[in-house]
């Protein structure tokens, strides 16, 4: 299934919707979000990522109800997108510093969130937004967006040695510095 191609404007136009949904549901959920990572999570993530990361970010599990997809989504699907991600049936979502989850974090699905929220550390929400709108349009799906192959990369390199330390902060940077996000 082919992904339908958007002007330079369209895309830019995406963006911006994306941009404004993670900034207003970040404030929407920031409230809630008010478990910080525990001492035994941050053990296991220490070494990994800087202790700002550890720190700043929230975490909330969501009971009873669902992350909801963009109000947005009606506009893509009417140029023709039909393979959107669900927001619904992701296990979780990061919003900047807000991760939000369906299920409870296992160090795994905590790890794979961190990687967002250094990813949006460093590149900021606007162009988090931009590139992850150019990667799904690039790559055809949600699989392919390279913010998301970065993400599900280190995680997998932490499941297989979760004690052989890198730093996520180095490898996000090395990634933007080649244009590789």
């Amino acid at each position: 299934m082919a992904t339908p191609e958007l002007t330079a404007d369209q895309i830019t136009q995406v963006s911006g919707l994306l941009a404004q949904f993670i900034r207003n549901h970040r404030e929407k959920y920031v409230a809630r979000a008010t478990t910080p990572i525990s001492a035994q999570q941050k053990t296991v993530m220490s070494g990994f990522f800087t202790p700002a990361v550890l720190e700043s970010t929230r975490l909330l599990v969501l009971q009873g109800e669902r992350f909801p997809n963009p109000e947005f989504y009606p506009l893509l699907q009417g140029l023709g997108f039909k393979n959107l991600p669900d927001q619904s049936g992701m296990a979780a979502i990061t919003l900047c510093d807000v991760v939000i989850s369906h299920e409870p974090f296992s160090n795994s699905l905590l790890f794979h969130e961190l990687v967002h929220a250094e990813q949006y550390r460093q590149l900021g929400i606007p162009r988090f937004s931009e590139l992850y709108v150019r990667g799904f349009l690039q790559g055809g799906s949600y699989e392919a967006i390279p913010l998301e192959v970065n993400a599900y990369a280190l995680e997998e390199r932490f499941r297989r040695n979760p004690h052989q330390r890198f730093s996520v902060e180095a490898e996000v940077a090395k990634l933007i510095e080649a244009g590789k996000l």
